[in-house]
């Protein structure tokens, strides 16, 4: 059965469903007629009907017995209960006033001839008499105007009162002892010091008289105008203000600042005041309005705050967040009359993760509703109407908790469920809605329970499990019947005053229909409709106060999968099953989240029977994930993607799934696209865990009959360690004969013979496609030569916490190319790294287990800073080649035989500088101080790579500085390492000293390349005084006389005729210079 819904902005189906939610129910014994119930703290709070009296009853126990009973100073027309501080807070009237009254310590009023403290909001009762032992004390909270509804936070405990045009809020305070002597001295009429101390989750029962001792005042924070708005019902959550007229909800966002702020709205909100009292002879129709989120501030609605005195305690900004204004003909089906909103409710909800006494609730919802529909609003995080309940029939009062949505009407009591715990869910774990996990969305539509027949319901409030109704015989209140008569006395003076309106201005409605209808119309009226609280007859014709206990979610859940059969069995893809399905997963969603908080917030040692229900309620969440799986297995093209998620938040294994996946046996080849899009998500991933050859060669099939385009990657995957490899093989002959060969289809054919031994069979295919091919290959199946091992497999709970970085190791045709085909080898890793395939440290690992680090690993490093672009990427390179290159040096000084690799080099000194830019040509001076053949090969490649590096415009020599120290400059090629270190520096002076020291042979070379351009000036200023000095002190020294000749040459060139002067030594021989000087001053002549 489906019920239609035809309001705009939410789903348009409510399904029903056979699920009973109720237990068991018991009748509360009271001794007179209930006029009103509120219940929290555990406990039933009954009031009289007409009277000033209290009864309270305990739900917990079994016949809810009596707690206590007290006296009210006035008859009580509304009461609430807050569960922070366990107070109530009551409405009254007495003499024909209005009070608003809090009682606190009523659990102490078993005997009602204890004691009662009575005082004034912000004066506390002084003396032994409070702190000698707990009494209740009844706090009168004095109010400029008549109260008219009352709400508590559940938060914090605050207080919101709601007057005729005006909202009140008092924060909640305690104060011990030692703050109350404090405040003895200081003036009475001072306002109530703010201790900044939050008030405790606890029920408010004090134990004994101590210096702990606190007690519970309120404080006036601030105060909301609303001239245009007449509040009939009000709600406070988290900072959250929600205020109800007849047609209107309106919703405000209060924050705390401390900065000043200027209140511009005042002016505009006694404009506003000005404005009713102007048009107060007009009737206006309101049209219906919904503005969310920031266009709620377009409303017509002004609100003003005004100020308390306390400002310096800091300020508070006003914000919009929800307006909806209904009209009275928008809905269908109810009169005009009846067209009244009802049931305000601000409800938060907090995640596992959150602690109540510190957080802010995760998600604060608002519902709200007419007689024919309710609707429910998410206000964080964006507002959205998430739901909208289309009622069978009139709807008086509804209670929205974490589970279910209770209404009443005047038979039956019914639940619909709510979409809380999606968005919880949501809020609380980002990994929702992605491939790792899932949950159904918040838009899914609404179901409702099967209802339980009552007779005369009045009205309904829950406790936890406990659902209180109270009902009566009578169907309609005598004051109901005065009301009808009033308003049709109304509508006939308001129809004879518009009819002669009309006639005034010369239309005659007996002469337009339309205009008769639209007179005839009461909705008119509703601006002078008297509304007041209902009492029953003090006659009575009976009445009921029942306790209704649902059953615990987890056996509605276990109901819910036992009614979904029916559908599995008649029809497995029907849409109703998946949505039982769903709704059932959202109920243990929310059940988890209400255990995971009652956890929390226990002090005590684990309870084994709370532990002992976590564990089930986990276990039937797997259960229920894994029906949802098999659902969405075979569902659609539009939903088959949610079989993943599901099937791997049930924790199966992928055996285990694909034995619920078999296909029927009529159909033997069909198998659900969810299924298949699980099995490739499972078997393409990074996973660990290796399928038996039994359920491989199955995986083998499946694939080979559903896609055998994905055969490849499915034998590449890790999971198919297990494989047969004939078998697989012949499969993959059949593919090839029919799809045609490709390289990744040929290397993977090479791969099982190479697994089945033949040894000849796979040389040959992989000589089909040249290097370069195979490489191309290799980047389209880069699980060929990796095998990725990590989290992310087909089970894993409740899902992961995100992947960790995952370890790779080398296939078998990995090893066989390391030594049969090492250069294909370290290509196909280049080219994985440039395709973002592997990383640098994972290449690495592969290389380590290959046992190739001295090797291959070096010629990937090569090949790799020739390949690679980024400049990251490309430092670290060559800080490893400079490593390897000094460590292979430095080896071969101590023990020659250690210094020569296992395999030769792929790349030579001479090929990396013709192929890479980072390796620069050889400094021609070098060749000097490179002796041929007084070295080994292999440590003549190491050095001229390392100095190709430092002649190479990329290294940084700073870097590599410390480990040049490790070489000796005892050797003329240590030397020369060291020389061109200090070359790169820029420390030209010190080189050209080291230079002449040890081999002064190299010194024009090494000036000719080196001191040019900007360094040019060092010729005369460094090295010409240098040999000067030097020659000198060695006169017969042939190679410091050649130098010092070519030396005089570029400076000559380079200098004028006066300068070179200057250069000459004072003590130098005049026919030495003199040729020199002449050849500077003909070419200076000649410029």
């Amino acid at each position: 059965m489906k019920i239609k819904e035809t309001p705009k902005g939410g789903p348009n189906m409510v399904h029903v469903y056979n699920c009973h939610p109720f237990a068991s129910q018991q009748i509360v014994q009271v001794e007179q007629e209930p006029g009103l119930v509120c219940c929290g703290g555990g406990a039933l709070f009954v009031v009289a009907t007409g009277g000033c009296k209290v009864e309270v009853y305990n739900l917990e126990q079994q016949g809810c017995p009596l707690i206590c009973r007290f006296s009210t100073m006035g008859t009580v027309r509304s009461i609430r209960h807050s569960k922070i501080g366990d107070y109530l807070v009551t409405i009254e009237e007495k003499n024909s006033a209005t009070y608003l009254r809090a009682y606190t310590n009523w659990r102490y009023q078993a005997e009602e001839k204890a004691r009662v403290g009575v005082r004034l909001l912000g004066h506390l009762l002084r003396g032994a008499s409070v702190w000698g032992g707990v009494q209740m004390e009844i706090i009168e909270i004095p109010m400029s105007e008549r109260p008219i509804a009352v709400a508590c936070c559940s938060v914090t405990g605050d207080l919101l009162v709601g007057c005729e045009n005006t909202l009140v809020l008092f924060t909640l305070r305690r104060q011990n002892q030692q703050n109350l002597q404090n405040q003895s001295q200081q003036n009475l009429q001072s306002p109530w010091p703010n201790t900044q101390q939050s008030c405790s989750q606890s029920q408010g029962q004090s134990s004994s008289a101590n210096s702990n001792l606190s007690v519970l005042d309120f404080e006036r924070s601030v105060i909301l105008h609303l001239p245009k708005l007449k509040p009939r019902q009000v709600a406070l959550c988290a900072g959250y203000v929600a205020v109800q007229a007849e047609l209107e909800v309106l919703v405000l966002k209060l924050d705390a600042t401390s900065e000043p702020k200027t209140l511009e709205e005042t002016s505009d909100a006694n404009k506003s005041a000005d404005y009713l009292e102007d048009q107060a002879d007009f009737l206006l129709i309101p049209r219906h309005q919904e503005l969310l989120g920031d266009r709620a501030k377009d409303c017509d609605i002004p609100v003003s705050i005004e100020k308390t005195g306390l400002e310096e305690r800091g300020q508070y900004t006003l914000s919009y967040i929800l307006f909806r204004r209904f009209s009275p003909e928008f809905f269908q089906g109810c009169s005009v009359e009846e067209t009244q909103l009802h049931s305000l409710q601000l409800y938060p909800l907090f995640t596992s993760n959150q602690s109540p006494s510190v957080d802010e609730p995760a998600c604060v919802f608002c519902f709200f509703s007419l007689p024919n529909t309710g609707y429910l609003y998410t206000l964080k995080g964006g507002v959205e109407l998430l739901s909208a309940y289309q009622y069978p029939e009139k709807v008086l009062e509804a209670v929205l908790t974490d589970h279910l949505l209770h209404v009443i009407t005047k038979c039956a009591l019914q639940c619909f469920t709510v979409r809380c715990a999606a968005l919880a869910a949501r809020i609380e774990d980002p990994y929702i809605d992605t491939t790792m996990k899932a949950c159904p969305p918040c838009s899914l539509e609404v179901c409702a329970l099967r209802m339980q027949l009552f007779i005369g319901l009045r009205s309904v409030c829950v406790h936890g499990r406990h659902v209180i109704l109270l009902s009566t015989a009578d169907t309609e209140a005598p004051e109901e019947t005065d009301r009808n008569t009033q308003r049709r006395g109304l509508e006939l003076k308001e129809h004879t005053m518009l009819t002669g309106i009309f006639l005034a201005v010369g239309i005659d409605p007996a002469t337009n229909p339309a205009l008769e209808s639209l007179l005839s119309r009461p909705f008119l009226s509703r601006r002078w409709t008297i509304s007041s609280p209902k009492e029953t007859s003090t006659a009575g014709h009976g009445w009921n106060l029942y306790v209704v206990d649902t059953v615990s979610p987890l056996t509605l859940y276990e109901e819910m999968v036992e009614y979904s059969q029916r559908y599995a069995e008649s029809n497995p893809q029907a849409q109703s099953l998946r949505h039982l399905l769903s709704e059932a997963h959202l109920l243990l969603r929310a059940s988890l989240l209400q255990t995971s908080r009652q956890q929390q917030q226990q002090t005590d040692e684990d309870d084994p029977a709370a532990s002992l229900h976590s564990q089930e309620l986990e276990e039937a969440f797997r259960q229920n994930c894994a029906q949802l799986g098999d659902s969405f297995s075979r569902a659609t093209q539009k939903d088959c993607h949610l079989a993943l998620p599901y099937y791997r938040m049930s924790g199966l294994s992928v055996t285990e799934v694909m034995s619920r996946n078999s296909p029927s046996p009529g159909n033997l080849h069909a198998y659900g696209p969810g299924f298949l899009f699980y099995l490739k998500h499972y078997l393409l991933e990074e996973t660990e865990e290796s399928l038996s050859q039994e359920a491989a060669d199955e995986v083998i099939d499946i694939f080979s009959q559903s896609e055998p385009s994905l055969l490849v990657s499915v034998c590449a995957s890790p999971s198919m360690m297990n494989v047969s490899p004939a078998r697989t093989l012949r499969i993959l002959q059949h593919l090839e004969d029919t799809s045609g060969v490709t390289v990744p289809l040929t290397v993977t054919m090479a791969t099982m013979m190479l697994r089945m031994g033949d040894q000849p069979k796979y040389t040959q295919l992989m000589e089909r496609h040249a290097e370069m091919l195979l490489v191309y290959g290799f980047i389209e199946e880069s699980r060929l030569l990796l095998l990725h091992g990590g989290s992310g497999g087909g089970g894993g709970g409740d899902g992961g916490g995100g992947r960790q970085k995952a370890h790779v190791q080398p296939t078998a045709l990995t090893r066989q190319l390391a030594n049969s085909q090492p250069g294909l080898l370290v290509a196909a890793m280049v080219a994985l790294h440039e395709n973002n395939k592997v990383q640098l440290e994972q290449a690495d690992h592969i290389f380590k287990e290959l046992g190739c680090e001295d090797t291959l690993q070096v010629d990937f490093w090569e090949g790799m800073l020739m390949a690679s672009s980024q400049d990251a990427v490309i430092q670290e390179l060559l800080f490893r080649l400079a490593s390897i290159y000094i460590d292979r040096l430095t080896i071969s000084e101590t023990n020659s035989q250690l210094s020569h690799p296992k395999r030769k080099s792929l790349k030579s000194a001479d090929d990396l500088i013709n192929s890479s830019s980072h390796y620069g040509a050889l400094y021609p001076w070098l060749t000097v101080l490179n002796p041929a053949h007084t070295t080994s090969s292999r440590h003549q490649e190491a050095l001229h790579k390392l100095q190709s590096l430092l002649c190479g415009p990329s290294l940084s020599v700073c870097s590599v500085a410390p480990l040049l120290d490790r070489i000796s400059e005892d050797t003329l090629w240590g030397f020369s390492l060291h020389l061109l270190g200090s070359t790169r520096r820029g420390l030209y002076d010190r080189s050209i000293e080291k230079l002449l020291d040890r081999c002064p042979q190299a010194i024009i070379a090494y000036a000719n390349h080196q001191l040019q351009d900007k360094n040019m000036a060092l010729w005369w200023q460094k090295l010409l005084p240098e040999l000067c000095n030097r020659t000198r002190a060695a006169s017969d020294n042939s190679i410091l006389l050649a130098a010092l000749k070519e030396t005089l040459v570029v400076v000559a060139m380079e200098t004028t005729p006066a300068e070179f002067l200057e250069l000459i030594p004072d003590d130098g021989t005049a026919s030495y210079f003199l040729p020199h000087l002449l050849t500077c001053s003909q070419r200076h002549l000649m410029a």
